[in-house]
C-alpha cells in the first residue's frame, strides 16, 4: 500500500500532528479519501499504542475542530494491515463545501484541499467560488412541515445499542434550524411523518397484474427500514431445484447485499421533492428506485468503486449509529461482491436497482425440458425443442438446428443468444456441457459477475474460472467493468456471424 490522492499515512497521533487539515483536504476533495494512523510514510505497518484511547480523541477532534459539521461523513474503524492494527479514518466528500478548521474560519489558513499526496491550502478565490455553488438545499435546512414532533422509537434504537439520547440529541443529531425549530432530518426520524414508503408485489414480471401494495412508511425512517428488511426476508423464500447435477437449494436474491441496497435506497433517497423510494417484487425479479440520482459531482465510476458522497450526511449518521449499514463507504463495495454495474439504470431523477431471481434461469430451464423431462449431460446439447445439452456435437438448438463449429443456427425463438445473429463464429469449435451451461446462464442474466454465475451454475469457483476463461479465448463472451468491483460477464455479440 502506497500513499495516493486518496491515501494519507501517520506514524502516529500526536499534539503536532494536524489531523484536521488532512481530513478537510478530504472533505473538500471531490472523491473524499482514507487517512491511516499507525503506518510509516514508506507504508509500513508499525500500530497504535492506545487504539481505542486514540479513536475517542480522532473523533473528538474532528467533530469540534471543523465546520460545517462533518457528522455522517467520516468513520473511524480499526483495520489490520500485515497483521498490525491500525487506525483508519475514512472520510466522504461533502455537499457543503468549503469545509475548514473552526478556528481559523472561512480562510487560507482554515481551508484545505487534496492535491496529489498532499493537503493543500485554497486560494482567497477557490473559497469564493466554493461558498457560492454550496449545496443549500440539504435536509438540515428545510424546516419540519410539523414541529410537535415525538421521538420515543428512535430513543429505543439508540438504547438497544447502549446508547442515550441526552437533553441535547437535538442539536448533536443536527435536527435544528438556526431559529431552534425542528427540520427536515428531524421530521423522518419522528414517530410520526407523513413519508409514505410502499411495497408493491405482482404475480406477473411487469406491473399489469398487482397482488398487494403494503405502507410501511409514515413512522421513524429506521423502523421503515427495520419492516422493509423484515418483509424482504419472508419473500425471499428459499427453493428446491433439480439441476442437471444435484438438487440445491436456493434464496431468491443474496439477503446481505439486498438489505444494503435497501439502506442505500433509504438513506441517499433525494426527500426535498418528497418522493420516497419505491420497492417492488415481481414474479421474476426484484427491483429497488431511490429519487435523486446520482449525487451532484458523483460519476458511476466513482459509485461502484465505493467514492462516498451521502446526499444526506445526517442521515448516514444516524443510520451508522445504530449498525443499520456497512462502515462508511464499504457497502457498495459489499453489493458488488454479488451484483454488478449492469444491476442499476441510471436516470437523471431517480436510480433504480433490479435484479432477477438467483433460481429463475434454473427454473426457466426446467420449464423448457418439461416436455422431454431432462437436460442430457450425455449427448450435451442444449435444444429448445428436446430440452436437453448434447456434449457428443458439442452444439446448443434453438430452434432445431444446432449451435456447431460449422454452422448450426442460433435462433432467440427458443433459448438463443440473438434472434438475428446467426450461427457463432466457426472458430469457436464446439462447447462442453459446462460451457455450454455458462453460455447460457451469461446470456440469460445480462451482466450476471462470478459469484452469481457459481450460485447458479452450482460449480466450483476453479470450475469457473477455467471456462469462463475457455469462453473468453473462443471469442463467444467478454469481461467489462472494473478489477475493483469484480467486474461482470455479458456475450461478446462482435463474434457472432451476421
Amino acid at each position: 500500500m502506497i500513499e495516493t490522492n486518496r491515501i494519507e499515512f501517520k506514524r502516529e497521533l500526536t499534539k503536532d500532528l494536524d489531523i484536521e487539515k488532512e481530513v478537510v483536504a478530504f472533505l473538500n476533495y471531490r472523491e473524499g479519501g482514507i487517512l491511516y494512523i499507525g503506518i510509516d510514510d514508506d507504508g509500513t505497518p508499525i500500530g497504535v499504542a492506545d487504539i481505542d484511547g486514540d479513536i475517542l480523541r480522532i473523533k473528538d477532534r474532528i467533530r469540534n475542530g471543523i465546520s460545517p459539521s462533518p457528522m455522517g461523513l467520516f468513520d473511524v474503524t480499526v483495520e489490520t494491515v500485515d497483521e498490525v492494527p491500525v487506525i483508519k479514518v475514512f472520510v466522504a466528500s461533502g455537499s457543503e463545501t468549503p469545509y475548514y478548521k473552526t478556528r481559523f474560519g472561512m480562510s487560507e489558513k482554515g481551508c484545505y484541499i487534496r492535491v496529489g499526496t498532499a493537503a493543500e491550502p485554497m486560494s482567497a478565490r477557490m473559497i469564493e467560488d466554493l461558498y457560492a455553488h454550496r449545496v443549500r438545499n440539504s435536509l438540515r435546512n428545510i424546516p419540519s412541515p410539523r414541529q410537535n414532533l415525538s421521538f420515543r422509537i428512535l430513543r429505543v434504537y439508540y438504547e438497544e445499542r447502549s446508547m442515550t439520547l441526552n437533553e441535547h440529541y437535538a442539536e448533536n443529531l443536527d435536527f435544528l434550524l438556526p431559529d431552534g425549530r425542528y427540520n427536515y432530518v428531524a421530521f423522518l426520524m419522528s414517530d410520526e411523518n407523513n413519508i409514505s414508503v410502499k411495497l408493491a408485489k405482482y404475480s406477473s414480471t411487469d406491473r399489469s397484474q398487482l397482488i398487494s401494495v403494503s405502507d410501511y412508511g409514515c413512522i421513524c425512517l429506521l423502523q421503515t427500514a427495520d419492516r422493509i428488511i423484515e418483509r424482504l426476508k419472508i419473500e425471499n423464500t428459499i427453493t428446491s431445484q433439480k439441476t442437471y447435477k444435484a438438487r440445491i437449494d436456493s434464496s431468491l436474491w443474496n439477503e446481505k447485499a439486498i438489505r444494503e441496497v435497501v439502506m442505500n435506497a433509504l438513506i441517499h433517497n433525494d426527500y426535498t421533492d418528497e418522493v420516497p423510494p419505491k420497492f417492488e417484487i415481481f414474479a421474476d425479479h426484484l427491483e429497488i428506485t431511490s429519487s435523486g440520482g446520482l449525487p451532484i459531482g458523483l460519476t458511476q465510476d466513482e459509485f461502484f468503486s465505493g467514492v462516498s458522497k451521502p446526499r444526506n450526511k445526517e442521515l448516514m449518521r444516524i443510520f451508522c449509529d445504530v449498525d443499520f449499514g456497512e462502515s462508511l463507504g464499504s457497502g457498495m463495495a459489499s453489493v458488488m461482491k454479488t451484483y454488478s454495474p449492469a444491476n442499476f439504470t441510471f436516470f437523471p431523477h431517480f436510480v433504480r436497482f433490479s435484479v432477477e431471481y438467483i433460481n429463475h434461469a434454473i427454473l426457466s430451464m426446467e420449464s423448457k425440458t418439461s416436455e422431454s423431462g431432462r437436460i442430457n449431460a450425455e449427448t450435451g446439447r442444449i435444444n429448445a425443442e428436446t430440452g436437453r445439452i448434447n456434449a457428443e456435437t458439442g452444439r446448443i438448438n434453438a430452434e432445431n438446428g444446432p449451435l456447431n463449429a460449422k454452422s448450426g443456427p442460433l435462433n432467440a425463438k427458443s433459448g438463443p443468444l440473438n434472434a438475428e445473429s446467426g450461427p457463432l463464429n466457426a472458430k469457436s469449435g464446439p462447447l462442453n456441457e459446462t460451457e455450454s451451461l455458462l453460455l447460457e446462464l451469461i446470456n440469460r442474466h445480462k451482466g450476471v459477475n462470478r459469484t452469481s454465475l457459481i450460485a447458479l451454475a452450482h460449480i466450483s469457483e476453479r470450475t469457473a474460472n477455467r471456462w469462463l476463461s475457455s469462453l473468453t479465448q473462443k471469442h463467444l463472451i467478454e469481461r467489462r467493468g472494473s478489477k475493483k468491483t469484480g467486474g461482470y460477464w455479458l456475450v461478446d455479440s462482435s463474434h457472432i456471424e451476421k
